[in-house]
């Protein structure tokens, strides 16, 4: 079960190996498998060991007004992330038939980026490799000696089939942003490691936030998991890190540091051992907890056969393993030095702020561009710093050696010049412009000052910080006329250096007539039915709008797919077939073809639905067809009878064979629509 002979069992040529383990379909780079487990940030946490396990998914949280911003950042996870699990899904695959494996890279097709990846990985690396000071090129992991580098490391490091795939992985496929979180890795590592020494942690336990988010503050999830860490809100909020309109500390690298070693050292104290401590980050202490209980062991290799872990926690720990011997041992593992670009150190100074300021303001007080003071505060989520007081303070983080040109500067700007704001909650009916009237504000500084990337509609119940100019109150003498608010020459002023800089970031509005007020369900009705059909590298592409009813069943039967292919096409993995996470307007990506299905039935005769032409979507190609192009779905001849299927709803079923609910219920004597249950045989004809 251990030791070399099973990495010599599996261990073959990296071309031959990602042959094998790659099955996905044409033109389209796969997704999650639907077992897979988010990590921490994904699931709620358990406390260990006492607390039941969480539902794990983004549908876990419900969603509140002070969520709602964060659901509007959820729809951007990251893609570096994201294309990072599709290609991991792609090539750590048990063997598969090489026959079926080659078939599938074949059908990737010559100008395939997922291909020309691969290729690039399985025919590159072993030519770039230059011998480390160390440790000499390994050429052939089933004989490498782990124990040549074990003392190096203050984690616990073996060789196991899995490791070795993702030594592999990360040489081929992984290839390009592998490079791109080593050359991170010099700006947060000499910040990080020393942080988890004094709480007691390994130091090498930094590689987790390798694999979590290649050291990105920026790094989010599709399940709104967030920075280096990877911490969903709840999670954070447990450990201490603030998150509210003003910031978010889940970003903040050191902050973040110091949650995680709190977390894992609860963990390690829960389960006793280093790998299930990571294992249970991915998975949950509970969970582990339980199944250690149930196993009778606390191997974490043993635990990994057979059931009871899902495939991500599975492979957690070796990809943590093989990222920790490549990023100490790049040479010897097939990386040369002119392929990385590394970064400074993360090095600063924090000065104390008290009154909300622009962060250009900030940036000209330190006589540093604004950039750098971003980069160095990404748990700010607006373009200033946040209220203070001078007993708590704002820390406000400068480049090194600058704080004393920042104290000296910021004492001398004007109040005029900082900031005056409003806080104002959207309601429905509002638009950005008539926001930025009732305040004598500008619609670009709004947007600018809140990060705001639809400015065409705005969600009911978010925040909003609205700069206004400073301003005086004037009235008559006498008290007979009502007081007047008037702009000051300095406001107008400030307003307008905020407009000049929203637009040179490229901040742009749309015309009022072309803005649609808060709540309103017009944006949504547009997006149903099928929106855009367009041919990818010879295959079909449909993007749907869900409609009311629907369901993966009916929509997967509408098209002739299977619903596994909807859950890995659009990475719902935690979505049950009841599918309540699918919301009215959500877009699916579907491959309506005879390949693109897996174990697909012939398609279901389907209802006419309403085309649409909408405006291209960013980046797609080609471009949406107009309405009059796309081909309309006709419904087919109506059988007699239909057995409601699991998912289904009358509405679906009326949806699908043109009738009414009403038709239904009153040809099959149905007084209340939701006692309808699985199974039952609808009568689709009167009696």
């Amino acid at each position: 079960m251990r030791g070399a002979s099973p990495v010599s069992r599996l261990m073959t040529p990296l071309p031959t190996l990602l042959a094998l383990s790659l099955a996905v379909a044409p033109g389209q780079v796969p997704a999650a498998t639907p077992d897979a487990q988010p990590v921490p940030g994904t699931s709620k946490p358990e406390s260990v060991p006492q607390s039941a396990p969480a539902k794990a998914g983004p549908e876990a949280q419900k969603a509140g007004p002070a969520d709602a911003e964060e659901a509007d950042d959820a729809e951007k996870a990251s893609p570096e992330l994201e294309e990072m699990r599709a290609l991991e899904d792609a090539a750590i695959e048990p063997a598969k038939p090489a026959l079926t494996g080659l078939q599938s890279v074949l059908h990737l097709g010559d100008v395939s980026p997922l291909r020309a990846r691969i290729d690039d990985g399985a025919d590159g690396w072993a030519a770039d490799a230059v011998a480390g000071p160390e440790l000499s090129v390994v050429t052939d992991l089933s004989s490498f000696d782990i124990s040549l580098v074990t003392g190096s490391y203050d984690i616990p490091v073996e060789m196991q089939p899995l490791v070795a795939q993702y030594i592999r992985f990360f040489q081929g496929p992984g290839r390009k942003w592998f490079r791109v979180w080593m050359s991170r890795s010099s700006r947060y590592i000499p910040m990080m490691a020393p942080v988890l020494e004094a709480s007691g942690l390994p130091r090498d336990t930094v590689y987790l936030a390798m694999i979590e988010s290649g050291f990105s503050p920026e790094a989010y999830s599709w399940a709104r998991a967030a920075g280096p860490w990877q911490f969903i809100s709840s999670t954070g909020k447990r450990f201490g890190l603030r998150q509210d309109f003003w910031v978010d500390e889940r970003r903040d690298p050191l902050k973040a540091t110091r949650a995680a070693s709190r977390y894992l050292r609860e963990l390690h104290d829960a389960l006793g051992t280093w790998y299930l401590a990571w294992a249970g980050y991915n998975a949950g202490g509970e969970k582990l907890r339980r199944l250690v209980e149930r196993r009778g062991t606390d191997d974490f290799w043993e635990l990994s056969e057979g059931r009871g872990l899902a495939k991500e926690t599975k492979h957690y720990v070796p990809k943590l393993i093989a990222c920790a011997l490549v990023a100490k041992h790049p040479k010897a593992f097939g990386f040369s030095e002119d392929e990385f670009s590394w970064e400074q150190p993360l090095l600063y100074d924090e000065v104390p702020v008290v009154e909300p300021t622009d962060l250009e303001v900030l940036a000209r007080a330190a006589d540093v561009p604004v950039e750098e003071i971003r980069a160095l505060n990404p748990e700010l989520r607006r373009w200033c710093s946040p209220p203070a007081s001078k007993e708590q303070p704002y820390l406000l983080r400068v480049p090194k050696g600058t704080s004393e040109v920042f104290l000296a500067n910021i004492g001398k700007v004007s109040p005029h010049d900082r900031l005056t704001f409003r806080i104002h909650r959207v309601a429905r009916g509002d638009t950005l412009s008539r926001i930025a009237a009732n305040y004598h504000s500008a619609p670009e500084a709004i947007a600018l000052f809140n990060h705001l990337k639809n400015v065409r509609a705005l969600r009911v119940n978010t925040e909003l910080a609205i700069p206004v100019p400073a301003a005086r109150v004037s009235s008559a003498r006498d008290g007979s006329a009502p007081a007047r608010v008037e702009t000051t020459d300095a406001g107008a002023a400030a307003l307008e250096r905020q407009v000049a800089r929203a637009r040179a970031r490229g901040v742009s509005v749309v015309k009022p007539e072309d803005e649609v007020p808060a709540g309103t369900q017009t944006r949504k009705s547009l997006l149903t039915g099928v929106v855009k059909t367009e041919t990818v590298e010879g295959k079909t592409h449909v993007s749907y709008g869900v409609q009311a009813g629907d369901s993966l069943w009916t929509i997967a039967s509408h098209f002739g797919v299977s619903v596994e292919d909807l859950k890995r096409w659009n990475h719902f993995g935690s979505l049950g077939r009841r599918s309540r996470g699918l919301q009215i307007g959500t877009l699916v990506e579907v491959w309506p073809s005879p390949t693109a299905g897996s174990g697909a039935s012939t398609p279901a005769p389907a209802p006419a639905v309403a085309l649409l032409s909408l405006p291209p979507v960013a980046n797609s190609t080609p471009a949406a067809l107009p309405a009059a192009q796309l081909p309309t779905v006709t419904p087919g001849p109506r059988p007699t009878m239909h057995q409601l299927a699991a998912g289904e709803t009358l509405w679906s079923v009326a949806q699908r064979y043109g009738v009414s609910v009403e038709d239904l219920k009153r040809w099959n004597r149905i007084s209340q629509a939701r006692s309808v249950r699985a199974g039952t045989q609808l009568s689709l004809v009167a009696p």
